[in-house]
C-alpha cells in the first residue's frame, strides 16, 4: 500500500520554491544583513509592500503577464474573475506606493525593499518561481540627476565587494538603441528591442532569426540593427565604435552623451568592473535610459544576477505627476541557489546558539535557567538541555549542531561555573554575568 493510500505523502517542497537547511538560512540572513547595511550607509530608507496587488496594477508595465501568479479563493463563486496576483518585482508596487503616499514622502526618495517575489518561470538551479530580490531606487519629482545612475552600480559594487564575489556591471542607454533604429529608419521599435534583449540568451544567429522571420526585416537591416548590439567596450572605445556603423540621431547622440557621463562617474571602480554593452536592453517596458545587467567573474553562466535602470514617469498610471527614477535589484535567492549548489559557500551553523548549558541533575533545571538568563542578558544566545542524559550524549548535541561552548553547572551550591571550548577543547572558570566568548 502506497504512502498516498495511507492517507501520507512523500515530503516534497514544490519545483521552483526554495527552502535552505538552517546552516544555508544562516548565510542567506548573514547577505541580507550586509546589504541592508550597504544600503541604509548610502542613505536608503526601508519599506515594505503587499505582497499581493491588484492585477491592473502589476499588468500596468512591461510584457511579463505570463509569468503573474493570479490570486483566488479555491471556492469562489462562479463569475468571479482574479482581481488580485503576487507581485513579481518590487519596482511597481514601489511606483503605486510612491503615488499613494506622494504627500508623506521628501524627494529624491531613496528607498530599498527586501522581499519575496513570484514569477511562473521554468525552475532551474538559480532560477525560481519564488524568490528574494533586494532593490534600491531614487525617485524624485522633478527630473532626477543622472548622478544617481552611477550610485546604482557603485553601491552594488561595495556589496559584492564585501560578500567576496567579483562582479562585472554592463551599461547601456536604451536612448542609444531607440535613437539608432529610429536613424535606420524604423519607427515601430520596441519589439526590435525585446529582440536585442534576448542577445544573452539567443546569441547573434537567434537574434538575427527573431528580426528576419518574425519582424519581417530585410538581411540587411537585421544585420545593421544587430551591428550595434556587438559593441563591447571600455568608456574610450565607446563613442567611436558607434560613429563607426554610420548610423546618426539626436535620440542616439543624447544617449550616448548620458552613458559617456554615467561611465565617467564610475572611472574610480577597479578596471573592468564596469563596461559599456551595447546588447543589454533589459525587456521591461519602463525602462527609458540607463540599463544595467551584470555577472559574476566566477559563475558567467548564471546570468545577470544584478540589473535595473532608469525610468521617466512609472506611476503616471497612479498619479498626475511625471515622477523620474532608478534602480537596480539583487537576485538574492538566485545567486545563493548557485553557490549552494556548487558548494562554494562556506555555510554557517545549524543553529545560533552560543553555548549550551549542561544539565547534571534534573532537579538543578531551575538553577539552569537562571544561569542561562545571566549569560543571556550577557549577550549570548543560550540553550539549556531539557534532561540530565550522560553528559557525553549533551556534549554531542552541541558538536552537532555547531554550538561552540558547553556550560557546566557548579558542582556545589555556591560553587564556580565552568565553560568548554568544543573547537579547542580549553575549559575554564568562568562568571556567567561576565564570561565573554573568545
Amino acid at each position: 500500500m502506497s504512502n498516498q493510500a495511507k492517507g501520507k505523502y512523500r515530503p516534497q517542497a514544490i519545483s521552483g520554491f526554495p527552502e535552505w537547511l538552517p546552516e544555508q538560512k544562516a548565510v542567506e540572513l548573514m547577505w541580507m544583513d550586509t546589504i541592508r547595511k550597504e544600503f541604509e550607509s548610502f542613505g536608503y530608507a526601508c519599506i515594505e509592500t503587499p505582497s499581493v496587488e491588484e492585477l491592473n496594477v502589476l499588468t500596468a508595465k512591461g510584457e511579463i503577464d505570463k509569468e503573474i501568479y493570479v490570486m483566488q479563493r479555491l471556492h469562489a463563486e462562479e463569475g468571479d474573475e482574479a482581481r488580485l496576483g503576487l507581485h513579481y518585482d518590487l519596482t511597481v508596487p514601489f511606483a503605486r506606493y510612491v503615488a499613494q503616499h506622494y504627500g508623506d514622502l521628501v524627494f529624491p526618495f531613496k528607498r530599498y525593499q527586501m522581499q519575496k517575489v513570484w514569477r511562473g518561470e521554468r525552475a532551474q538551479v538559480g532560477r525560481y518561481r519564488e524568490f528574494y530580490q533586494c532593490d534600491i531606487d531614487v525617485i524624485h519629482e522633478d527630473t532626477l540627476p543622472l548622478r544617481f545612475d552611477s550610485e546604482m552600480p557603485r553601491v552594488m559594487f561595495g556589496i559584492f565587494q564585501k560578500l567576496g564575489l567579483d562582479i562585472q556591471f554592463r551599461l547601456n542607454n536604451r536612448k542609444v538603441l531607440q535613437g539608432y533604429f529610429l536613424g535606420l529608419g524604423i519607427e515601430e521599435m520596441s519589439r526590435i528591442v525585446r529582440a536585442i534583449d534576448k542577445w544573452d540568451k539567443l546569441g547573434e544567429k537567434g537574434v538575427l532569426k527573431i528580426l528576419q522571420e518574425e519582424e519581417g526585416l530585410t538581411d540587411e537591416l537585421a544585420q545593421r540593427c544587430v551591428a550595434i548590439a556587438k559593441i563591447k567596450t571600455d568608456r574610450e572605445g565607446l563613442v567611436s565604435k558607434v560613429q563607426e556603423l554610420g548610423v546618426e540621431h539626436p535620440l542616439m547622440q543624447e544617449g550616448l552623451e548620458e552613458l559617456d557621463q554615467v561611465l565617467q562617474d564610475l572611472q574610480d571602480l577597479p578596471s573592468g568592473a564596469v563596461i559599456a554593452d551595447l546588447s543589454i536592453a533589459r525587456g521591461l517596458d519602463y525602462y527609458t535610459g540607463t540599463v544595467y545587467e551584470s555577472s559574476l567573474i566566477q559563475y558567467p553562466e548564471l546570468g545577470s544576477v544584478c540589473s535595473g535602470g532608469r525610468y521617466e514617469n512609472l506611476a503616471g498610471s497612479f498619479i498626475d505627476k511625471n515622477l523620474s527614477g532608478v534602480g537596480m535589484s539583487i537576485g538574492l535567492s538566485r545567486v545563493l541557489g548557485k553557490l549552494f549548489h556548487e558548494n562554494e559557500l562556506p555555510l554557517g551553523r545549524k543553529s545560533p546558539t552560543d553555548i549550551l548549558v549542561v544539565l547534571p541533575q534534573d532537579d538543578r533545571y531551575a538553577e539552569a535557567l537562571a544561569i542561562a538568563a545571566k549569560l543571556r542578558e550577557n549577550g549570548h544566545k543560550v540553550e539549556v538541555f531539557p534532561s540530565a542524559v550522560k553528559f557525553a550524549k549533551q556534549i554531542r548535541y552541541a558538536s552537532r549542531k555547531g554550538i561552540p561552548y558547553v556550560w557546566f553547572l557548579p558542582f556545589e551550591p555556591g560553587g564556580d561555573c565552568e565553560v568548554k571550548n568544543l573547537i579547542t577543547g580549553n575549559q575554564e572558570l568562568a562568571d556567567p554575568a561576565k564570561w565573554k566568548m573568545e
